[in-house]
C-alpha cells in the first residue's frame, strides 16, 4: 500500500499485518498515538516498531530455499536463493 502524501511516515498496523492484512495506521495528535480503523490497536511509535520486528520473523526465510526438512529433531536445511533458480 503506497503512502498517499508526503509528510509523516505511514506505519502499518502490526495486528492486521500479522493476519496478512495491509492496513495503515492513523495518528491522533491530541493523544500522540497511532490507531487502526479496522481493529482495536492503539500504540506509540516504539510499540509499533517493536511489534513489526516480531512480525518480520514470519518472512525471515523469504530469500532462502529449503533443501530438506529432516526429522522432527533435526534443523531445516536451506540455501540462499539465486535469481533464475527453480
Amino acid at each position: 500500500m503506497s503512502q498517499a502524501k508526503k509528510g509523516r511516515l505511514n506505519y502499518r498496523c502490526p495486528q492486521c499485518f500479522a493476519r496478512d492484512i495491509d492496513m495503515d495506521l492513523f495518528y491522533d495528535t491530541e493523544k500522540k498515538e497511532y490507531y487502526c480503523l479496522r481493529c482495536c490497536f492503539r500504540g506509540s511509535e516504539e510499540e509499533i516498531l517493536a511489534l513489526n520486528e516480531q512480525n518480520k520473523g514470519k518472512y525471515g526465510l523469504l530469500t532462502k530455499r529449503v533443501d530438506s526438512f529432516g526429522e522432527d529433531t533435526e534443523p531445516i536445511h536451506y540455501h540462499e536463493y539465486e535469481k533464475g533458480e527453480l
